[in-house]
């Protein structure tokens, strides 16, 4: 691990002020230091803003605005989460262990970095993410977890996080500060595909900080929702894939829908082809399944995961075909 400095924040306009062009802000640190110590990441400053206070307020219009240091354990047992926005609770119960959501942070959870295995290996495995120009060892190697949507031929990893499928489907928007002002991004919008530069996995500019996720008002999808995550162990590890669904009915017809799947993309991944094809009509297992299918049209397997598709469809269906059962 290469020496740095660090600096504790006293508050979010110190942070700012402090952070160069060099350093790294500092919530929970349950990816950045990893790396960090695996010199995989090098920063010459960390920047402590992890006792920055962090609150959850409504808002105008009866939206949540989510201060970007509340911990991942503390949003997931908010009483206003839980009831008017289940998807995002049960996405944060599914991540990680219940240690690291006591530290990981609101907004290092939507930071931590897209890999897999060849990104952490250093010393003796070609990405492109880590060292552009250098190849990517998983279009060859093992490629289970890796991408069928949106990938490119310089990278195929996966967005880790569940919290931010949740987010995607919900519509929920980056508040960000820096050199520059503030500004929002929609969280659809915040990452970015890999293309041919897949060391640049979000819009961040240099400087900015995350200060807060704003979630819109509820409506009857949001709150008839679920997240579903599928992986090869019950606990502490990556999604296969997941999915968060919301449904609401009316006249035995679609008239809200919303997906979201993880474990796809380099991105949480909005199925918007998918919520089309099922606006207006009858909330059938064929018609989920019809949907589903469209959404993955253009999906590129590789040797490894192929397995992925039908693992979409099917989760795909049984989300949505539970939430049509219980807003009947």
């Amino acid at each position: 691990m290469t020496p740095l400095t660090y600096i504790r924040a006293s508050d979010r306009a110190d942070a700012l002020a402090r952070v160069g062009t060099d350093g790294r802000f500092l919530g929970g640190g349950t990816n950045l230091v990893d790396l960090l110590r695996q010199n995989v990441e090098q920063a010459s400053a960390l920047v402590d803003i992890s006792r920055l206070d962090g609150a959850i307020r409504e808002i105008e219009g009866g939206g949540l605005l989510i201060d970007a240091s509340v911990k991942n354990a503390a949003l997931a047992a908010h009483p206003i989460v839980r009831s008017r926005y289940p998807v995002l609770a049960r996405a944060l119960l599914a991540g990680a262990s219940a240690q690291i959501r006591n530290m990981a942070t609101v907004g290092g959870n939507i930071l931590q970095r897209t890999r897999c295995m060849y990104f952490y290996d250093a010393d003796g495995a070609r990405c492109n993410k880590r060292q552009p120009g250098a190849g990517c060892d998983a279009l060859d190697g093992f490629n289970r977890y890796h991408a069928i949507l949106g990938a490119s031929d310089q990278c195929v990893a996966t967005h880790p996080s569940d919290m931010c499928v949740a987010l995607a489907m919900l519509d929920a928007v980056v508040h960000l500060s820096g050199p520059a002002g503030e500004r929002q991004v929609p969280l659809m919008d915040f990452h970015v595909l890999p293309g041919d530069m897949p060391q640049i996995e979000t819009v961040l500019k240099p400087g900015e900080l995350i200060t807060g996720i704003e979630l819109p008002p509820p409506s009857d999808a949001i709150a008839n929702s679920e997240y579903r995550k599928v992986r090869d162990r019950s606990s502490y590890a990556f999604a296969l894939i997941s999915v968060a669904g919301g449904l609401s009915l009316a006249n035995g017809q679609v008239t809200q829908i919303r997906i979201a799947l993880g474990g796809v993309a380099a991105k949480p991944w909005r199925a918007s082809r998918a919520e089309h094809a099922l606006l207006g009509r009858a909330p059938t297992p064929d018609a989920f399944l019809a949907a589903i299918r469209e959404e993955l049209v253009d999906a590129q397997p590789l040797s490894g995961n192929a397995f992925k598709i039908g693992l979409v469809e099917r989760t795909t269906v049984a989300v949505l075909t539970a939430l049509a059962g219980a807003n009947a």
